[in-house]
């Protein structure tokens, strides 16, 4: 039984109720962060085969510091209207807290 049938099983949402949403603005600030985050996941295999050492690699520091940038290049991503992940988000968020 994988965790998705377990959730399932156990009668609980996948997605709980998602409390301090009482606006429209702040379930669109939460539906682009979801986003955000979704992408810097998406976006981090990409980097992950970058040398980082030689002639003009950062080395250790810029093994410390990609996650950062990665994360800024999906917050960009996001606030440049994203991959429409963010809209679906925030639909459901408002259908789910009746902000509708």
């Amino acid at each position: 039984m994988n965790e998705l049938d377990a959730i399932a099983a156990s009668g609980q949402s996948a997605l709980p109720n998602i409390k301090g949403i009482d606006s429209k603005e702040s379930a669109r600030r939460v539906a682009e962060e979801f986003e955000s985050m979704f992408l810097s996941q998406m976006l981090a295999p990409m980097f992950e085969p970058l040398e980082t050492d030689g002639l003009t690699g950062g080395g250790a520091a810029e093994r410390a510091f990609r996650p950062m940038l990665i994360d800024e290049y999906a917050k960009g991503m996001s606030q440049q209207g994203g991959i429409g992940l963010a809209d679906q988000i925030y639909a459901e968020i408002l259908r789910m807290q009746g902000l509708e």
